[in-house]
């Protein structure tokens, strides 16, 4: 029986995947800051763990607890809308110690595992933004086209060890609670001449017309990571990312 342990399982993509890789009969070793055992169904196959990806002690208790494992998904992350113009640097650094450093430390904590028995998956959950950028999206959108170019790197570094490295690009997924996080990571960042402009954004993230992400389109694309060694290394996950993802690869 395979094992896989995904971070940020609380809610939105981590919980879905969680729950998916649980209904496939994999074992699953659920990891979020605050643990809660009432989102997920019961089952002998079920570990939650508690973990904080910006905490080292916090990775490495929840590393050893969990054991062996076959995958790692990186999916915690945060957002953040910002003006470079009023940027905190205190929220950008908190942005990318969860989304970029939090994933950098994941897998380093892991990887040993994985070379040793030559082999393992890890799979990194970024953006579409990094494909065609939005405006006060900055902070985040670096951190997670950081994270792209580590993946890509360290692909390189892992694939003489049998260690497979996948990056799966969700889009604008308004069914989650990304929309609302941003919201209360903004606080008072966005000034007067930028309200009108917030306002857009905003009104577009919660938007649910058109082409959108779901939670089972990344959890589906995060199953094809880890299950078919065939696969792409870049996987966009849901309508908007497929099409965003079509004139980016072509540009490339």
């Amino acid at each position: 029986m395979a094992t896989i342990l995904i971070t940020g399982c609380s809610s939105g993509f981590g919980l879905d995947i969680a729950g998916l890789f649980l209904d496939r009969e994999w074992s699953v070793i659920a990891t979020m800051r605050t643990p809660r055992h009432d989102l997920l169904p019961a089952s002998d196959r079920l570990r939650i763990l508690p973990l904080d990806v910006t905490d080292a002690g916090s990775i490495a208790q929840a590393v050893e607890t969990a054991g062996p494992i076959d995958v790692l998904v990186n999916n915690a992350g945060v957002g953040m809308l910002n003006t470079v113009e009023e940027l905190s640097m205190a929220k950008a650094r908190e942005v990318f110690e969860t989304n970029t450093f939090g994933t950098i430390a994941m897998t380093s904590a892991v990887l040993p595992q994985f070379r040793q028995r030559r082999a393992g998956v890890v799979v990194n959950v970024t953006s579409s933004v990094t494909l065609r950028s939005l405006p006060l999206l900055s902070v985040y959108t670096a951190s997670k086209a950081a994270v792209n170019a580590f993946t890509e790197s360290m692909a390189l570094e892992l694939e003489q060890f049998g260690v497979r490295v996948r990056l799966v690009l969700p889009g604008r997924a308004p069914d989650t609670a990304f929309g609302a996080n941003v919201r209360a990571r903004m606080g008072l960042d966005i000034p007067p001449a930028y309200t009108d402009l917030a306002a857009l954004v905003f009104a577009r993230l919660h938007e649910t017309t058109g082409a959108v992400t779901h939670a089972a389109d990344v959890s589906e694309a995060v199953w094809r990571a880890a299950t078919d060694p065939a696969c792409p290394m870049k996987l966009p996950a849901g309508a908007d990312a497929v099409e965003w993802f079509g004139p980016a690869s072509a540009a490339a």
